[in-house]
């Protein structure tokens, strides 16, 4: 099968982290894959007038950043300029799988000789207050094989978009990566969280969930790590141990150092990699009911809370419990991490692929009848 996938600028984040394991895995498959992406859009006028009305000057075009495709063994393409990727910039192919809204529009509009068209759908941007809300809803609607990642995505497309026909493909854990052999509790108590301002990550609960905490446990410490410094408008209290762009290969240090870890992404949030993660780590979860939060914690391995007073007791529960209570939730929580591999993963997105394809030859994917996409 020749797979071509359509992708924003590489770089850090967990949907391309996602796209360049199945990249890489779909070629050992035997499988011929291209990732085709545009470099970093550029500031555009108002962005820059800003910036020189701010004393900041002009802003440069940042350097590449790094990605996870950087030590992936699959070709990348990156066109030349930001702009819409055209029958020219892909390969004729069986099937072209779109990773974001925009992708969609621009796959959508591709030759039928480009392959099935599919859409991976990581989360639900059409919510989200940045973003030209009625174009990105219009893309759920178009008559593309849609892949996704969490069943609550799975049942909002089915009941809002009309969209019968959708793969579920949950994300797994590359437990290479993340692991730790059976421990106890910490000798300080201590909990963690993944630092960042996006609203999405609700990171504002954890740190109030940890000021009401540490009233009851004066002793308990925070640690944390992010891509990002820590902002005046959201401080980290005093003395948490905080690092910053950790190297992929030492993050699982800090979930290790953990007795739970504090997940607290809003409801937009598609599937959230670092509860898998923590949970391959044997540091149990204290969670929002968001992304793949409840079905991930449904048999044990963490908490689901609603709000920080929630999570606050949650923390007080977690440690207070004997160690002999600790481990059992931790070893629920890694052995629900390391039951599906990325292997079982990947084995269910190429079911979806081939799946499209069927669809497509069948002509229930057909262009005949195109949906118009808003131009605002």
């Amino acid at each position: 099968m020749k797979i071509t996938f359509v992708i924003p600028t590489p770089n850090l984040a967990g949907g391309i982290r996602v796209i360049a394991i199945y990249a890489e895995r779909l070629k050992k498959l035997g499988h011929e894959v291209l990732v085709v992406s545009t470099p970093k859009r550029p500031p555009g006028l108002r962005q820059q007038v800003r910036s020189l009305l701010r004393g900041k000057g002009w802003i440069s075009l940042a350097p590449k950043e790094p990605s996870y495709f950087d030590d992936v063994y699959v070709p990348l393409k990156i066109i030349e300029s930001y702009r819409p990727i055209t029958n020219t910039d892909v390969p004729d192919a069986d099937v072209v799988v779109a990773s974001w809204w925009e992708m969609a529009e621009w796959v959508w509009n591709l030759s039928e000789a480009k392959g099935a068209k599919v859409y991976f759908i990581q989360g639900h941007a059409g919510e989200f207050d940045h973003l030209p809300k009625e174009r990105v809803k219009a893309t759920y609607h178009l008559p593309m094989h849609k892949i996704t990642i969490s069943k609550w995505l799975v049942e909002l497309h089915k009941t809002r978009y009309g969209n019968a026909n959708i793969s579920l493909v949950l994300n797994s854990v590359d437990t290479k990566q993340f692991n730790a052999p059976p421990r106890g509790k910490q000798t300080i108590p201590t909990v963690g969280m993944l630092y960042s301002t996006l609203p999405l990550k609700g990171c504002d609960i954890s740190l109030k969930a940890f000021s009401l905490a540490i009233t009851k446990n004066p002793n308990l410490r925070l640690v944390a790590f992010g891509s990002q410094t820590p902002s005046p408008n959201l401080p980290l209290p005093p003395n948490t141990d905080y690092i910053y762009k950790p190297p992929q290969n030492t993050i699982k240090d800090v979930y290790n150092k953990c007795d739970a870890w504090l997940f607290t992404s809003g409801s937009l949030e598609g599937f959230g990699l670092p509860i898998m993660e923590a949970m391959a780590c044997r540091t149990p979860v204290i969670a929002t009911p968001a992304g793949a939060a409840p079905e991930l914690l449904a048999n044990g391995g963490g908490i689901l809370i609603e709000d920080a007073e929630g999570m606050a007791k949650a923390i007080e529960q977690i440690c207070n419990l004997r160690d002999s209570e600790w481990r059992a939730i931790s070893d629920y929580a890694y052995a629900t991490a390391t039951q599906y591999t990325w292997d079982d993963a990947t084995q269910l997105f190429e079911q979806a692929l081939f799946t499209a394809i069927e669809r497509w030859k069948r002509g229930e994917l057909s262009h005949s009848d195109k949906p118009k996409i808003p131009k605002t």
